[in-house]
């Protein structure tokens, strides 16, 4: 997760001021939308044979109409002013034409979230797509036109599957940072991310972890529904929605139609991941209403009836393909709450998009929505987690585990956190060739903290021999509870040679930590090996007794290689050399372990003595 930065004086103050300035609006808003004697013209948008406006022929002075819907979904007209034309603004041959927009709504609600992709037509030609505002709490309304010529880049483009295997890092700016530099400067509008299912708690999560600074998450407005029939046919002006998690939770980001034919679509004029080739599901929307606000200024909406889907994310435009269908990843999570009859827990089913930038975070998102959303929920609950994750020509990926609060994070986050980790492991594995087919998550609710940490760890003997049998007793400490000791029978190796032997007592992570060290440097393991070491991590509710020998212990492929021969050692040393292995002069062998009846942390190291 982020870190938090401390608030300034300056940053307080400016929160402060943005919150008395969206409330003076919030009021405004609640009373009816002005009305003027120019009332929007009832005309649909002109259709694709009316031709293109010429870019050569834009200048200071033209007048045109923009079509947006405010309401249902009829688009409606509004008066453009064109102001000039900004050259390269958006990069080498990029230009943006700048505009003022007129009529009674535009003038009052200004440039809002959601009207990215607008047309703009001059003399009924297609001029291009309103996509840029400045910055926030300007007086006017003022936008940015994406022309329409750069927008047709993104559908000639060839034809390219979306291909979710290779990761790739995100150079958009977050929220913050992109706030920070772009507050007085042309910034694309922002495009509502509607989350339908969701608490205020995970939409911060979100927020929190967000890729893009495009995308400007809307919590408790909007629905969404891509079953939904919708009747009335896209025409440019038309709202449409890429949706990112469909199901029993839903996230789609909405924005405008710029330019459709018989087979393909084009909206936005500006991208929301800029990712290339993506895959995410096109549906309809209806926009229940629209937000005034200098501060914030968003459509209110609903997605309905899937119509194809995006295959385009590109600096212009996204772009999509009627009739075709998206990949997605489905995922099923199932709580078992307390004092629930068995087979009636809450079952969720969903789907999350096939994209590097998006997959992990939907999912560790809609995670934990699903463990909140319950009236049981309590920061104070313990789960006990079983989860698969399939991956094509692959064995079922494991990961369980029992997850309880701490002082910093309630264990419904850190199960979110947990999976999200292991998930990004395989899915932006460099050598994963095959696509992921589900994730499958089922929870256990146990009511309180259920956690211990080991206080103290002490030997039966403390002078001892090759196949001994001793017993290690460790006091732990429940959390508000009190003191326990834990005794755990340990018949020792008959190989032990003599001399000192360390011992340690400790929790799972400690004891993963030993036997599968990570040598710095060395080469990221391949999808297999990485499935193989996340089987192998060992269950976080037991205690474990290891002992430190030594003699050479080798990390080969996610496996580790325990007490080998010197003369192995050697063969081994030339993979060292090229860091496909890892090899110290110290073997980790666990040799016992015993339920410890909660979620175990610490560790304890004592010595003993072999003769």
């Amino acid at each position: 997760m982020q870190t938090r930065r401390k608030a300034t004086p300056g940053t307080r103050i400016f929160a402060a001021a943005a919150l008395i300035a969206a409330n003076t609006f919030f009021l405004a808003a609640q009373s009816p939308v002005p009305t003027s004697s120019a009332q929007p013209s009832s005309t649909p948008p002109p259709s694709v044979a009316a031709g293109v406006f010429p870019r050569v022929q834009v200048h200071r002075g033209l007048r045109g109409t923009a079509y947006t819907v405010f309401e249902g979904t009829q688009p409606e007209a509004m008066g453009v002013e064109i102001l000039g034309v900004l050259h390269n603004y958006l990069g080498p041959g990029q230009d943006m034409i700048l505009a003022r927009l007129a009529g009674a709504k535009p003038e009052y609600t200004g440039v809002v979230a959601g009207m990215s992709g607008s047309p703009v037509y001059i003399d009924g030609k297609l001029l291009g797509a309103l996509s840029y505002r400045i910055g926030q709490f300007s007086k006017e309304p003022i936008a940015g036109i994406t022309p329409i010529q750069q927008m047709f880049q993104v559908r000639d483009q060839p034809a390219e599957a979306a291909s979710p295997l290779a990761a790739a890092a995100s150079t958009s700016l977050t929220n913050s940072a992109a706030s920070e530099l772009t507050a007085a400067t042309m910034q694309p509008i922002e495009t509502p991310l509607i989350f339908s299912g969701f608490s205020p708690e995970a939409i911060k999560l979100w927020q929190e972890h967000l890729p893009t600074s495009s995308l400007s998450a809307v919590a408790g407005v909007g629905g969404g529904s891509s079953s939904e029939p919708q009747p009335e046919p896209l025409v440019p002006g038309s709202a449409v929605s890429a949706v990112l998690v469909r199901g029993d939770l839903n996230i789609s980001a909405t924005c405008t139609v710029t330019y459709i034919d018989t087979r393909q679509l084009l909206a936005c004029g500006h991208p929301i991941t800029q990712f290339g080739p993506v895959s995410m599901p096109m549906t309809k929307a209806e926009v229940l209403a629209t937000l005034p606000s200098p501060l914030n200024a968003f459509k209110i909406i609903n997605t309905t009836e899937t119509v194809g889907a995006f295959t385009q994310d590109r600096q212009s435009a996204i772009g999509g393909l009627l009739g075709a269908t998206a990949r997605m990843i489905p995922v099923s999570v199932a709580v078992d709450r307390p004092g629930e009859e068995k087979g009636a827990h809450r079952k969720l089913h969903f789907e999350v998009i096939d994209n590097s930038q998006i997959t992990p975070l939907a999912l560790m998102v809609s995670i934990y929505q699903s463990l909140l959303a319950n009236n049981s929920y309590t920061e104070e609950s313990s789960y006990r987690m079983t989860s698969d994750i399939d991956i094509d020509g692959f064995p079922p990926v494991h990961i369980d585990s029992l997850v309880a609060p701490t002082d910093q994070l309630p264990a419904s986050m850190q199960a979110a956190l947990t999976i999200a980790q292991h998930f990004v492991q395989l899915y932006n594995n460099a050598s994963r060739l095959t696509n992921i087919r589900s994730v499958n998550v089922e929870f256990e609710a146990i009511p309180g903290r259920q956690s211990l940490q080991i206080e103290s760890v002490r030997s039966s003997a403390n002078l001892i021999h090759p196949g001994d049998s001793i017993v290690i007793e460790a006091t732990v400490r429940p959390y508000h509870g009190e003191l326990r000791n834990l005794r755990i029978p340990v018949t020792l190796p008959t190989t032990l040679p003599p001399g000192a032997l360390r011992v340690v007592v400790s929790d799972a992570a400690t004891l993963d930590r030993i036997t599968l060290f990570p040598r710095p440097g060395a080469l990221p393991l391949d999808i297999g090996a990485s499935i193989a070491q996340i089987n192998s991590l060992h269950a976080n509710d037991r205690l474990y007794v290891t002992l430190l020998e030594p003699s050479p212990q080798a990390v080969l492929d996610g496996r580790t290689l325990a007490a080998l021969p010197i003369s192995m050692a050697n063969v081994f040393e030339p993979l060292r050399s090229n860091q496909e292995m890892s090899l110290s002069g110290e073997s980790a062998i666990p040799v016992a372990s015993v339920p410890a009846a909660g979620m175990l942390t610490g560790q304890q190291l004592i010595s003993l003595q072999v003769e």
